[in-house]
């Protein structure tokens, strides 16, 4: 590791005006967790990426498990690098899988990969700023398996990552069996899930998606405690092969809307 007491420490984040820090996790060996402002953000475990500790990324792994065939390598963009936690998890499960991130604060991603290496023969590239400029600053002949958006934390988002717009840019992105996962966490009322399901609904309307589901706990539909919800946007018709999978992969309960059963969180 980069120092003679371990990956922990802290860092300064000039663009937020917030610390960084990355403390051992004292209950799992082997494993960090990288807190922004105090709250935990990322967990990481190096010893074994390919075990997610957080729920919400639990089940965008699982997302991504459905690229066929299962443990191919496969191309992924992250929209929002955190502590790369998903980008471990590809490079343990699918070895040789080309990866890029997107990180709007460069202190943060120096210090993650400083204080948590990523492992060998990884094939990441990195790269600073805004998630859509970024992403239309990416060669045009590149296309993704998987484009995993992790930037939401609460009803206050980007107007311009949270459109119609911005999701017709990422799915353009996406080779022909690609899949767009958006991760939304939102507070009780979801009304960040609601204006993004709509506007999921649209682009699939503009012809840059073929359809659209919800994934979460079971009890996040109710609407009565915040958490986070699993939107994901396919280039082909959903599967029904896949729900099954995604309810018998976990975390527990948890169900999978489609179709319209995603009306009562639309707008």
């Amino acid at each position: 590791m980069s120092t003679a007491d371990g990956p922990g420490g802290r860092r300064f984040l000039r663009s937020s005006g917030l610390h960084a820090s990355i403390e051992q996790d004292g209950l799992v060996d082997g494993a960090y967790v990288l807190s922004i402002g105090g709250a935990e953000q990322s967990h990481v475990n190096l010893a074994r990426p390919e075990d997610v500790f957080y729920e919400y990324l639990r089940r965008i792994a699982t997302v991504v498990d459905l690229v066929p065939p299962a443990g191919a390598p496969v191309s992924a963009l992250h929209l929002g690098a955190g502590a790369l936690t998903l980008a471990r998890y590809i490079q343990a499960t699918r070895p040789g899988s080309l990866q890029y991130a997107v990180e709007l604060e460069r202190e943060l991603l120096d210090f993650v990969l400083q204080k948590l290496p990523m492992p060998e023969g990884t094939r990441l590239e990195t790269r600073i700023g805004d998630a859509r400029g970024e992403l239309a600053a990416l060669p045009p002949e590149l296309l993704f398996d998987v484009v995993i958006l992790d930037i939401f934390s609460g009803p206050e988002a980007p107007e311009h990552i949270a459109c119609r717009e911005f999701y017709e840019e990422a799915a353009a992105r996406l080779g022909p069996d690609g899949l767009l996962v958006i991760n939304v966490g939102d507070e009780a009322a979801l009304t960040l899930v609601r204006s993004q399901v709509a506007a999921m609904r649209e682009a699939i309307g503009s012809g840059a998606l073929a359809d659209l589901v919800a994934f979460a706990e079971t009890g996040m539909f109710a609407g009565r405690y915040p958490g986070n919800i699993i939107l994901v946007g396919s280039k082909q018709p959903w599967q029904d092969s896949w729900t099954q999978s995604l309810l018998a992969s976990g975390p527990h309960p948890a169900t999978v809307l489609r179709g319209v059963e995603l009306d009562p969180l639309s707008d």
